[in-house]
């Protein structure tokens, strides 16, 4: 009981301090589209220079500037350029289909749709065992095998999203594709009269071994404009092949996710791994083929081609920042010689046998 005169103790609870509010997505993604303007300005500097590959390089720039990095990138920055290296990923994935026609692979002929089916299986399997044999991390070799195979770090992006897989071996492997791509970019053209190609095969050599699509279209340009319509149409097969080989990553994981719940032998267990299971086909793949069968139809005027093959390149180029700015250039350096290595051989592989099948069937 309180004394006489004396206030009674207020009984309300402490209030809480209050705690800032996370920055959210604004941030990254603002820094993701000044990563495009400047990569854009380079590309028109220096037009032998990709987009793309100009994105990559100031994202993993922009992670190593010293003091600003911590501050920008990975700090407020941060969930911006994760949703631009996946979700806008997925985007410019789905918009990547509206370059590839039906008829302009068919009209390559069955022998070019059989070498390049040859240079992708030899080259994926070689890597990924190769990967494994020297016991590079997570999924490296997975992710490796294919952007060398298919289509670079486009390719690279759709299968980490379906494999979940660590954004450390994501950003490590991109950065390698996009460094032996770039280094296409200048070899290549050296070796075209060496190896006694025309301008034609010289095309269709370099749509079958180079790994980005940006970097084929500075690398066959050399040779002309006929090199560069083959060298285009070839690649886009090759990118066509990013569907079934997405699909058979899906299906890989939703096996091993059953069988580790089936091993576990809990119910509980078992009906989280369902709740959890991946799509067969992943949406952005199932978009992938909508966007191919659209522009089979040839119902869009070319109008409506060109702004979406624009939007495409943009969105690509924020998801290659965001995923560039995620490259650890001190953790890349421990296993930087066996990943260089591997990279190495596979771009080897990928050269020697898409030589071979030009030779072969052109």
């Amino acid at each position: 009981m309180a004394l006489l005169g004396e206030r009674p103790k207020s009984r309300t609870a402490p209030v809480a301090p209050l705690t800032a509010r996370p920055p959210g997505k604004l941030p990254g993604l603002t820094l993701a589209v000044l990563g495009v303007a400047v990569a854009w300005g380079v590309h028109r500097l220096v037009p032998g220079v990709p987009m793309l590959t100009a994105a990559v390089v100031l994202g993993i720039a922009a992670a190593h500037v010293p003091g600003a990095a911590h501050r920008f990138v990975r700090g407020p920055g941060k969930a911006g350029l994760t949703f631009a290296g996946k979700r806008l990923m997925r985007v410019g994935i789905v918009l990547l289909g509206l370059k590839l026609s039906l008829d302009d692979v068919l009209g390559l002929g069955w022998a070019s749709v059989a070498m390049v089916l040859c240079v992708v299986a030899v080259t994926f399997f070689g890597t990924w065992w190769l990967g494994r044999r020297m016991g590079l991390r997570g999924d490296q070799p997975l992710l490796i095998a294919t952007g060398y195979s298919i289509c670079g770090a486009s390719a690279i992006g759709a299968v980490s999203e379906v494999s979940e897989s660590d954004e450390r071996d994501t950003a490590t492997s991109v950065a390698l594709v996009t460094l032996c791509g770039t280094l296409a970019i200048a070899v290549l053209p050296l070796l075209q009269h060496p190896l006694g190609l025309s301008d034609a095969e010289f095309g269709r050599w370099v749509g079958a071994s180079v790994h980005d699509v940006g970097q084929v279209v500075a690398t066959a340009q050399t040779a002309g404009a006929g090199a560069l319509g083959d060298a285009v149409l070839v690649k886009l097969m090759r990118v066509a092949l990013l569907a079934p080989l997405v699909a058979a990553v899906a299906l890989s994981v939703r096996a091993r996710r059953q069988g580790r719940g089936s091993a576990e032998g809990a119910a509980a267990a078992g009906g989280a791994a369902s709740a959890k299971r991946p799509p067969l086909v992943p949406l952005f793949v199932a978009g992938f083929l909508a966007m191919v069968a659209l522009r089979t139809t040839g119902w869009l005027p070319g109008a409506a081609i060109d702004v979406a093959q624009t939007a495409q390149e943009l969105l690509l180029a924020a998801a290659l920042f965001g995923l560039g700015s995620a490259v650890d250039l001190p953790t890349l350096t421990r296993t930087g010689g066996r990943v260089a290595a591997l990279g190495l051989v596979s771009w080897v592989v990928i050269a020697g046998v898409s030589y071979a099948g030009v030779v072969l069937t052109y």
